[in-house]
């Protein structure tokens, strides 16, 4: 996968989340790796589709799909996650649109990476299950400030470790919480691991992705790092279907 770590700051949320509810969803962002490619018609490119074909059937009864396909040099891996709210039907459109897209964005390459709001999708010919990815990140914000800096980040940074403690001892790997800022503000999180990691490597993965947020959404009314193996989110609106 790709080395490179990225930091991607949506100016226009608003408008972007406008033009998705209009014309459908679109990818939040994807890496493709450079390191190897394969050719067309070769057992790499069937193993792939076999593997995409796989994900795309496991994934949205639970909400998380992995697996392998292949042998040797042939091999591929991969993994499917849908965020823990997304109800089946969504998931399963989220998992077939992410395998579609990623194959016309980095069509020749043996690995893979691609984020929507709604699921992500990896593979790779190397053997990335139960591994923390620390490679593939990127954020997102709210363009907005808060007004009491100070309290606020001491308010986000208290919700989502708490929320990154509870995920990482779930079975689904997911968590989602809020907390009052003042009479009629609240404050709402999210944080949620892919499920091959284990309760430490989860935890671990979270605590690195709020880590990042003074970097990234320092006094911001909402903001998101996302990363190939978990994600955390907080916005000063509800977020996540009933």
């Amino acid at each position: 996968m790709s080395s490179s770590h990225f930091t991607f700051s949506i100016y226009v949320l608003t408008f972007a989340l406008f033009l998705q509810t209009i014309f459908g969803a679109s990818p939040l962002f994807h890496f493709c790796s450079n390191a190897e490619n394969f050719t067309t018609g070769d057992q790499y490119e069937s193993n792939l589709r076999k593997l995409l074909g796989n994900l795309n059937y496991q994934t949205p009864p639970l909400g998380f799909g992995l697996g392998s396909v292949g042998w040797y040099e042939y091999q591929t891996y991969g993994l499917a996650l849908c965020r823990g709210d997304v109800a089946t039907a969504d998931c399963k459109v989220c998992v077939n649109e992410a395998s579609n897209e990623i194959h016309k964005l980095c069509p020749y390459d043996k690995g893979a990476i691609i984020w929507y709001d709604n699921c992500h999708l990896k593979y790779s010919n190397k053997d990335f299950l139960g591994q923390i990815d620390n490679e593939n990140w990127f954020s997102l914000l709210n363009v907005q400030n808060v007004s009491e800096l100070t309290i606020f980040n001491q308010k986000s940074r208290e919700l989502l470790s708490q929320l990154a403690k509870d995920a990482s001892f779930t079975t689904k790997k997911y968590a989602i919480g809020e907390l009052e800022l003042g009479k009629s503000t609240k404050l709402y999180g999210l944080a949620q691991c892919t499920w091959d990691l284990s309760t430490v490597e989860c935890l671990q993965c979270l605590d690195g992705a709020i880590g990042q947020l003074p970097s990234c959404c320092d006094g911001k009314e909402g903001g998101r790092v996302v990363g190939g193996s978990c994600i955390i989110r907080y916005e000063i609106y509800p977020f996540i279907s009933a």
